[in-house]
């Protein structure tokens, strides 16, 4: 076994595969931006190296940088995790040039298996069937458009090199093509470097099925059984589960048998996932399944198999990349129980799930039997714009699904995190909802069915008082010094002071009557009033106060209250003069108007990309341009991308 291993990643990835190498005795080196310095991998690491800058293309997704590191450190190996360079073919065979082992498999195999196209045609040759579509060399848009109508609409255009949904649309007709077929080149080149796609038949019901498989050098291949990855919004994936909801025996047996097929077609070695999609309209069905692709990679959904098997796929990783035959054999391997991992992301689902960036402020996990959270930030760290919003993985392990599922609604109930806006509420409201609980959903069933849980939260009376209170504690607590008044109307004496404050973005008065201590005091709001006693640190209740800013927890989510300053604005994507705001920080990649054209209401101004997704901001008023930012530039969020003269009519941008 291998005496020091380095880890080609960061975040929760990072943190858990040097929680199984502590385990096994390696020895761990972390790699890092200047930005992660005071990451939690960093400090988890036995050894820690900074690699560059922030961005992703000068760092962690550098080979050489990355190479130059293990050949520092000595480490005997590389883990890639997930993303970034673990599909990179390439950097595999880097490593086998620098002496240094790669944790995953053979170069050849990712490169067959790498790109759509060529995995569906090898497919093809092993008997497996696939979704009917186009994946040859031609690829100008007339020839694109004529296999789409060949195909018949609705169809998929999918990114060969893609994944995650990015270079991915979906065409409901002939007259919808050119435009998608535009804007899914232009994020596969954006993303992965090749503008190549595919087309598929768009499946009206699918469930999105996935086999976790082995190989060793030796030749053996097991598979270690299915998972439901169907729960996704914008092709992300949001929660998944082990097995499969409605999963029958010679369902599951057919499509275990075909992974472990593909997985035999390219010699493949170490964990990769093969992928299927099925039209549920009646039930699982083998003869309404197809291949999908392979992941030649640890997949982020991991722990759900590690709980339903009991095994440690990162360990078999890294005995399988030091020669060793797989642990177990097929016979060897059991189901026991069920598991969901939902991702917390920082995002704002009431604003249409931007990426929300920044300090945690507050993050209080939920102690709860059966239950695992794969972390890659603690209270304190950020989550920084560079790369994706993973706060977490909470996954929940029962006998059976309803335990599983009751265990992961009661820890989202009680997890607290605050700071960045976060999607906790979002994934509470849907693993406590009818439809998961029924197991009949499919990948539409996010945007279906749950669109309600995007709206902003409302804002009470009781909501106000608390934050009042909460305000008041914490200023007392910074600003009092003995024998000296308070500033900003506060006194030492008993009286009252009346408070602006912002929740939610949303302005509110209060008054609060008080003793001249912040041991006990009353917030009046609307002709109501509520008295709290306080603790140090925390309210009683579902108050917690960090930063200057009071964070109010309920069934329904937080609310986070600061006192109100000139300035303070929760719209940042347009002004009332015409000026076209950044949402979020990121990369500004494209700009589609420049100065002294005229443009109509909703017309696209330009791109930013931020934590790996991509932003449309458009035009909020007809008019003129007068101003625009070139395009290349990292922007912070509210910064000016273009400014608009207004015209009038305004008039709604005719799309055809």
């Amino acid at each position: 076994m291998f005496e020091s291993l380095l880890i080609a990643n960061r975040g929760e990835i990072a943190c858990r595969i040097i929680r199984t190498a502590r385990r096994m005795g390696i020895r761990t080196v972390a790699v890092h931006s200047r930005v992660d310095r005071r990451a939690l991998h960093v400090a988890m690491a036995d050894e820690a190296i900074e690699i560059g800058a922030a961005p992703a293309r000068l760092s962690y997704l550098d080979p050489a940088r990355i190479l130059q590191a293990a050949k520092a450190s000595g480490a005997q190996a590389i883990h890639p995790g997930y993303g970034f360079l673990s599909e990179n073919a390439g950097f595999a065979e880097g490593c086998a040039k620098a002496g240094v082992v790669f944790v995953g498999p053979p170069a050849a195999a990712i490169r067959a298996m790498g790109t759509k196209d060529s995995a569906r045609r090898l497919m093809q040759l092993a008997g497996v069937a696939v979704v009917p579509g186009y994946d040859g060399a031609v690829q100008d848009p007339e020839t694109l458009a004529q296999e789409a109508q060949r195909i018949g609409y609705p169809v998929l255009i999918k990114a060969v090199a893609g994944g995650g949904g990015k270079g991915m649309r979906r065409v409901n007709d002939a007259g919808g093509f050119s435009e998608a077929l535009a804007g899914a080149r232009r994020e596969a080149s954006a993303f992965f470097g090749d503008d190549r796609v595919l087309i598929e038949k768009y499946v009206a019901s699918p469930r999105h099925i996935e086999v976790q498989i082995f190989g060793d050098a030796a030749g053996n291949i097991v598979h270690l059984f299915e998972r439901d990855c169907s729960l996704q919004r914008r092709h992300q994936k949001v929660i998944e589960e082990a097995p499969a909801p409605g999963m029958i025996d010679d369902f599951r047996a057919f499509v275990c048998d075909a992974a472990v097929a593909a997985a035999r077609v390219v010699h493949y070695q170490g964990a990769g996932t093969v992928e299927f999609i099925a039209d549920a309209s009646q039930g699982l069905r083998i003869d309404r399944v197809w291949f999908l692709e392979m992941n030649t990679r640890l997949q982020v959904e991991h722990p759900v198999t590690e709980a339903v098997t009991g095994l440690d796929l990162v360990e078999w990783q890294l005995r399988v990349a030091a020669g060793q035959r797989l642990p177990l054999l097929q016979a060897e391997i059991k189901l026991q129980g069920h598991a969901i991992e939902a991702r917390l992301y920082a995002e704002d689902p009431a604003r249409d799930f931007l990426p929300s960036p920044g300090r945690i402020q507050v993050l209080r996990w939920p102690q709860r039997e059966g239950l695992r959270i794969d972390a890659g930030v603690e209270n304190g760290g950020d989550v920084s714009a560079h790369y994706d919003p993973t706060i977490a993985k909470i996954i929940a392990h029962g006998a059976d699904r309803d335990e599983a599922r009751s265990r992961l609604v009661a820890a989202l109930t009680q997890l607290r995190v605050a700071g960045p806006a976060s999607n906790a509420e979002f994934l509470r409201e849907i693993a406590a909802s009818p439809i998961f609980a029924s197991g009949q959903f499919d990948t539409h069933t996010i945007a279906r069915d749950f669109a309600a849980c995007h709206a902003v939260q409302k804002i009470d009376a009781s909501h106000v008082r608390l934050g009042a209170l909460g305000l008041f504690r914490e200023t007392w607590l910074r600003l009092h010094v003995p024998g000296r008044a308070l500033q900003a109307g506060w006194k030492d004496a008993p009286g009252d002071a009346s408070m602006s404050i912002i929740a939610n973005d949303q302005s509110f008065s209060c008054r609060i009557v008080h003793d001249g201590t912040p041991s006990s005091a009353i917030a009046h709001y609307e002709g109501a009033s509520q008295m709290a006693d306080f603790l140090e640190g925390e309210t009683r209740g579902n108050i917690v106060i960090a930063a200057g800013c009071v964070f109010v927890f309920d069934d329904c989510g937080v609310v986070r209250m600061e006192r109100a300053s000139p300035g303070l604005s929760g719209d940042h994507s347009a002004d009332g003069d015409g000026a076209v705001r950044a949402p979020m920080h990121g990369k500004l990649t494209a700009v589609f108007v420049k100065p002294g054209e005229k443009i109509a209401r909703g017309q696209p101004i330009a791109i930013v990309e931020a934590m790996k997704m991509e932003h449309v901001l458009a035009a909020p008023v007809a008019g003129v341009v007068a101003e625009a930012t070139a395009a290349g530039a990292q922007i912070a969020m509210g910064a000016l991308v273009a400014r608009i003269e207004f015209s009038e009519p305004q008039t709604e941008m005719d799309n055809g």
